[in-house]
């Protein structure tokens, strides 16, 4: 990987733990998925009518993306709903990379070394180290490592069809600015049919944050869309699950969650899971 796209990637991982943290502020989580998505729309539909629209074979790509998306979003919304962001956050971000290789060996039939499999343990041990506090597994809320998994399972899959979608397209830019407007358009119609358009009223008291967030989601996965088009997918993945210890220093540091020894062991954990299977 070329190091001007490492560096991009790093950052965009950053951008990710901060939209991540916006989802805790005092607002209902899907509430603040909503507020986020739209900002990401408004902000993208400018440059989509710009370059126009995308071609035939690429809408197939863009819209399986946004319902994957859609289930990513409930289910992160859901487990940040029962749970703190330095829990949830580290197992759907580390879960992907463990979900894609399992995938790949047991469906695709890949080999994977011994490197490849210590890189599976040391996340799988880094998951169990997040999921076990000083009470043991009893005391962290079940529901909310359910839907944290799901939501990991969804990560592995719209990362493949938005690797392979905006490879099919004639830019990577012309997928992205579409699929974030048809992303943000369905969130929103969603959030509308769900909560009604009265409960969605209390997000205009937090648009500047909303916007901040926004523009965070959409430069961190516009950018690690650029890189799946000049690097492989399964290297962005894993240089882009850097966003894990961002998320924790945001989870202590801004929003005062505990620092636990646990999370700081986990974190390492993961990251070296991660490195281990992608970038051996």
């Amino acid at each position: 990987m070329e190091p001007s796209v490492f560096m991009a990637v790093i950052a965009a991982a950053a951008m990710h733990a901060g939209w991540n943290a916006v989802l805790k502020i005092r607002l209902d989580p899907f509430l603040a998925v909503v507020l986020v998505n739209a900002a990401c729309g408004i902000i993208a539909l400018p440059v989509a009518l710009y370059l126009g629209l995308p071609e035939p074979h690429v809408w197939p790509w863009i819209l399986a993306s946004v319902l994957i998306h859609l289930v990513y979003y409930l289910t992160l919304s859901g487990a940040y709903r029962r749970a703190d962001m330095g829990l949830v956050y580290p197992i759907a971000r580390g879960s992907a990379p463990l979900l894609t290789t399992i995938l790949s060996v047991t469906l695709v039939g890949e080999a994977v070394d011994a490197q490849g499999f210590l890189g599976v343990a040391l996340l799988a041990l880094g998951i169990l180290t997040i999921a076990w506090r000083r009470a043991g597994f009893a005391a962290f809320d079940r529901t909310a490592l359910r839907l944290a998994l799901m939501c990991g399972l969804s990560i592995t899959a719209y990362t493949l069809v938005d690797g392979l979608g905006a490879r099919s397209a004639s830019s990577p830019h012309l997928y992205t600015s579409w699929l974030f407007v048809m992303d943000s358009l369905l969130i929103t119609l969603v959030g509308l049919a769900w909560k009604g358009p009265r409960a969605l009223a209390p997000t205009l008291s937090f648009i500047g944050p909303g916007f901040a967030g926004g523009a965070m989601s959409l430069a961190a996965y516009w950018i690690s869309i650029w890189a799946m088009t000049k690097a492989p997918i399964g290297l962005v993945a894993a240089v882009r699950e850097s966003s894990v210890l961002f998320g924790a220093v945001i989870a202590v540091v801004v929003l005062h969650e505990p620092l636990r020894r646990e999370r700081i062991l986990a974190a390492a954990l993961i990251v070296a899971g991660l490195a281990l299977i992608k970038l051996h």
